[in-house]
């Protein structure tokens, strides 16, 4: 099977290694002349990004960069990225990079034209109308990592820097014009981003499979989603240079965000306030919650995953899939607790507060109470 395509759900996707050549090429269809590249600090010298801001000003479109962006981006970097599309005055953005870059290319694309502080549009209820969707510049997403699937969200987590709260910052005009996944752009990974990256895929996969919210087809993406992973995670982090594994893994992460517009749970309740407070990875933090979480949600989710593992060559239904989720993060270095993490006991109030107000606790199959949560992160720390 040749892994290249071209795809337009749940956006335009241009995938397939070499794709970024094509850069300059999305750009002109976005109607981008002009475009601002942000990215990560850690990203910004190294030779993806490099070759990037080559097709673009050979292309004549500049190479305009902001790489001011903390790993869990706040209002401060935005702020800051706002005020360099200015300057520039640059008419789109490049969102490059993993969850953070992409994260913050997006919202810096959405706030440019906008009057109002970036939390009037947090995503409840219907408060995205209150934004100016005609000043919304566009937006190309290139991930560089398989993890978040911020490509193909029609949102962002930003971090309030006052209140250690992450925040969802919803609009449909978020959600990138054009993606280009070149899996040869994550060649480069850190074997633990390639770990906790795709761990984070798996679970969004995992959680929107577990939400009691009705969305089959999201139920198939995440299914299909957790073979991927299972699949090709291992070799994606034995052997960062093989690029079907690299490939496979950029197709489960897109999948996994596809899939949890379904609902997300827990888990990502639980790491929201924790990557807030202690600044942990992301992915990381789902993956050491995981666990737990599965645990506690066994009532109510253990026939479904009766069917998933069998579709995944699992043995032993649901308690067959809980060790294999431990086993797999065990081979690929992932902490069993979160004081690993650096979380501490005192904070378990402060981080039940916030896992209370996240949008996630809605996806949860049993419900989340202040008990519950507690007992939850008592049992992850």
């Amino acid at each position: 099977m040749t892994l290249n395509g071209s795809w337009s759900y749940p956006t335009t996707i241009k995938f397939g290694a070499g794709r970024i050549a094509e850069l300059a090429e999305a750009c002109a269809a976005t109607g981008m002349t002009r475009p601002l590249l942000v990215t990560d600090r850690g990203l910004a010298d190294l030779p993806i990004t490099t070759q990037a801001l080559d097709i673009l000003e050979t292309a004549g479109l500049g190479r305009g960069l902001f790489a001011d962006v903390d790993p869990n981006p706040n209002e401060k970097n935005l702020a800051a990225g706002v005020e360099a599309y200015h300057a520039g005055g640059h008419d789109g953005v490049i969102a490059f990079g993993g969850g953070s870059g992409l994260d913050l290319g997006k919202m810096v694309a959405f706030m440019a034209g906008q009057t109002r502080p970036v939390w009037d549009f947090e995503d409840i209820g219907d408060w995205w109308t209150r934004a100016n969707a005609e000043t919304i510049a566009p937006i190309i997403a290139v991930p560089t990592t398989a993890g978040t699937g911020s490509e193909v969200v029609r949102a962002s987590v930003i971090t309030n820097s006052e209140t250690h709260a992450k925040k969802i910052i919803f609009h449909p005009k978020v959600l990138p014009s054009i993606v280009i996944c070149d899996p040869e752009l994550t060649v480069g990974m850190p074997r633990f981003i390639t770990a906790g990256t795709g761990l984070d895929a798996f679970a969004h996969c995992v959680e929107a499979y577990s939400s009691p919210h009705y969305h089959p087809m999201s139920q198939g993406i995440a299914l299909e989603g957790m073979r991927l992973v299972k699949d090709y995670l291992p070799r994606a982090y034995a052997d960062g240079t093989d690029l079907e594994a690299r490939a496979q893994m950029m197709s489960a992460a897109m999948m996994g965000a596809t899939a949890f517009q379904k609902g997300l749970g827990a888990i990502h309740a639980m790491s929201h306030p924790i990557g807030a407070h202690f600044n942990t990875h992301h992915g990381t933090t789902n993956a050491v919650c995981m666990p737990a979480v599965l645990d506690f949600n066994a009532p109510a989710i253990a026939d479904r995953f009766q069917q998933a593992s069998a579709y995944l060559g699992i043995a032993g239904g649901f308690d067959g899939f809980r060790a294999f989720v431990q086993d797999l993060n065990d081979s690929l270095g992932i902490p069993r607790r979160l004081s690993d993490l650096g979380v501490t006991a005192e904070s378990i109030p402060a981080l039940v507060e916030g896992a209370l107000v996240d949008p996630s606790c809605g996806g949860n199959p049993i419900e989340l109470t202040k008990a519950n949560l507690t007992a939850l992160f008592e049992t992850a720390l």
